[in-house]
Order: C-alpha cells, then structure tokens, then sequence
C-alpha cells in the first residue's frame, strides 16, 4: 500500500504564523505538499553544497533563498541576512518556509524574526522555539547579540525570558 506522504513526516515542521512556517530538512515531497499549502518561499539555513534543493525549488517553482548559518558560529551578520530577505516577502500573498537539518536554527532564527522584526509577543514566541530545542550557550549568546542589536536600533527593551540550556558534557 503506497501512502501519500503528509507533512507530519517533515522533522519539527511548525506553523509560527499564517505565512511563516519552519521545518528540518525537507524532501522533494515535503516541499510539494508545501507548496500546495501556498508556500512560495523557501529559507535554507544549512552551509555547503545545497544544490540538491536549490534544482528541486526550482522545478517546483519556489523561490530559494540560502543563508548559510555555522552551527558552532552563528553571527548577527547571518540574521540580518535572513531578515533582510524575510522584508521582502509580501505576507498577504506569500508563505515562507525556513528550514535546517532538524529546525534548531530555523526555530531560532524564527524567533528573533517575531520578536525583534514582527514585534510579536517575547513568551508566544518562546512557546515556539522551546517545543523545537531549548538553545545552548553558543545560540543563547547568539541570540542575545541580535536581540541587543535590535534593542540598541529600535530603542526597546525587548529580552528573552528564559536562560540557556546547560551545556553536554562530551
């Protein structure tokens, strides 16, 4: 029996809002079925070779964007990137998928987006990023670099309302 492949296989698939949503890795399949869903734009987050997805965006018609983010050396330089591309999606006609290898990236990079672009709410947000991962220090210093930096620009005290996760011991 051949089943249709659903989007509860796509790796921490959530919807962070009526035009935004962040996944893991994705198939060819999964972004299909995403763009049934309406999604026209696809954020990959993942460094090196990405020339897989960006052949298979483009036979499906979807707009690729790569911002190519070190797992071990993220950089507000990367975030801004992303939130540039990100103010060019027009949110009533368009949906955007940003995704990674297991959304750990994506579920950050979707926060900081909300809270310090969007001006969402810092704890609905939060509720968000912690179903995904709670950050580690490398991601929670990450974090609050592009926070600081938003702050400093917009004159707001925006902060995150939760501590770093303890680091693995190896």
């Amino acid at each position: 029996m051949n089943t249709k492949p659903t989007l509860t296989t796509l790796n921490n698939y959530q919807e962070n809002a009526p035009y935004m949503f962040s996944s893991g890795l994705p198939d060819a399949s999964h972004l299909s079925l995403l763009k049934e869903k309406g999604v026209t734009h696809v954020v990959d987050l993942i460094p090196g070779d990405r020339t897989s997805e960006i052949l298979t965006t483009s036979k499906l018609g979807l707009d690729y964007f790569n911002v190519p983010v070190d797992w071990e050396g993220p950089t507000l330089a990367n975030f801004l990137n992303y939130a540039a591309f990100m103010q060019t999606v027009d949110i009533k006609e368009d949906k955007v998928l940003t995704h990674c290898k297991l959304n750990w990236r994506g579920a950050a990079f979707t926060y900081l987006y909300r809270i310090n672009v969007l001006g969402e709410n810092e704890q609905a947000a939060q509720k968000d990023l912690m179903a995904i991962w709670h950050p580690n220090p490398t991601w929670f210093a990450f974090m609050n670099e592009v926070i600081a930096h938003y702050n400093e620009v917009n004159g707001k005290e925006v902060a995150m309302s939760f501590e770093a996760a303890a680091p693995e011991n190896h």
